[in-house]
């Protein structure tokens, strides 16, 4: 840990944590737009996932290659295992985000497939890390709120997924006996 992250406040990490659940929150949306707004029904989902991609070098390759320049770490220090994992991470990732845009061209809404998303993620979270990491007395030690936090996460995706509300019904377009007909006149008073 780098002596900036020992120091830093006690919620400091929240607020990163809650950037994340924002950016996170609106990507499925911002993703769903730019599939449809390609207007290509066949590969527009491989259209936005190529500028998924070139955000991602964006952000994600040139903005640490230039803190790393600047703080004079950029060509020294690497691991074999760290990047490897970090690679790995990184193909996860973008395979997920992947997976978001497949389900979205199975006609997938945002809403439902984010709101899967989003319960589902924390729960095999949870179970990966007790699998690398089991608890003091192996499954037998852990407690029971955490098998009911996994079952909540599960109900609330369901329900979100289930009861989340319709979108407003859109205008009928006019047709060309309301067009040609004028508007009535302002009451006189």
């Amino acid at each position: 840990m780098s002596a900036a992250n020992a120091n830093s406040s006690g919620l400091t990490w929240l607020m990163f944590a809650l950037m994340t659940v924002g950016c996170w929150g609106v990507y499925g949306v911002f993703l769903h737009t730019g599939q449809t707004a390609m207007q290509d029904p066949v590969n527009g989902r491989y259209k936005a996932f190529l500028f998924v991609g070139l955000a991602y070098f964006l952000t994600a390759v040139l903005a640490p290659l230039a803190l790393l320049i600047l703080k004079g770490a950029a060509f020294s220090g690497y691991t074999g295992r760290g990047m490897a994992w970090s690679l790995v991470a990184g193909i996860v990732g973008a395979a997920g985000a992947f997976g978001v845009l497949l389900a979205f061209g199975a006609k997938g809404t945002p809403a439902v497939v984010m709101s899967i998303v989003f319960a589902g993620a924390p729960v095999v979270n949870a179970v990966y890390s007790l699998l690398l990491h089991p608890p003091d007395g192996g499954w037998g030690g852990v407690r029971p709120q955490f098998y009911l936090g996994i079952v909540l996460a599960a109900l609330g995706g369901c329900l979100v997924t289930f009861y989340k509300p319709a979108p407003a019904p859109k205008a009928a377009p006019p047709t060309l006996e309301r067009a040609a007909t004028p508007p009535p006149a302002p009451p006189h008073g």
